[in-house]
């Protein structure tokens, strides 16, 4: 086995992102989002290299507070690797429901999407997912808290908060 894949199998990809709604998640105008919810969790669930996401008794995140902010949700879960997200986002109803988004969720300035790695077998927490997104808006893409189009190899990450 090479270093890099055995530094890969020892490692997960976390990833959070967040989103601002636009109405009540109970309104008209999210109707079709939440609708959407449920089929494209479940086929993150089956997808090649899911690990694990985020989610409540209801059985997404929509109720899982972030940032202090009612309007704010959050999605964050952990991959095999940066392809296996890529793999997932881009196909399917998510990447319908990705088209839609500026329907559903206020553009927002700052980074609302951060991705790190973490041990295998780590469930990310939201507040280390806060501090990776502030850290990504302060810093840019670091080892620490990096994006899709600028990422780093596992194995060079900065340690987990509080760990």
């Amino acid at each position: 086995m090479t270093e890099t894949a055995r530094l890969g199998a020892s490692y997960e990809l976390a990833q959070v992102n967040i989103a601002r709604l636009k109405a009540p998640l109970d309104s008209p105008q999210l109707k079709d989002f939440v609708e959407g919810l449920d089929p494209v969790n479940a086929t993150a669930d089956e997808a090649d290299g899911f690990v694990w996401r985020l989610q409540s008794e209801s059985g997404d995140a929509t109720d899982v507070p972030v940032f202090g902010d009612e309007w704010l949700i959050v999605n964050m879960s952990t991959w095999r690797d940066t392809n296996a997200l890529t793999a997932f986002m881009y196909q399917g109803q998510h990447r319908e429901m990705l088209a839609r988004r500026r329907e559903w969720f206020e553009r927002l300035q700052e980074a609302v999407t951060a991705l790190w790695w973490v041990p295998a077998g780590h469930r990310p927490t939201v507040a280390e997912a806060e501090e990776r997104l502030v850290h990504l808006r302060t810093h840019g893409p670091t080892e620490y808290a990096f994006t899709l189009r600028t990422s780093f190899p596992p194995g060079v990450a900065l340690p987990v908060a509080g760990g």
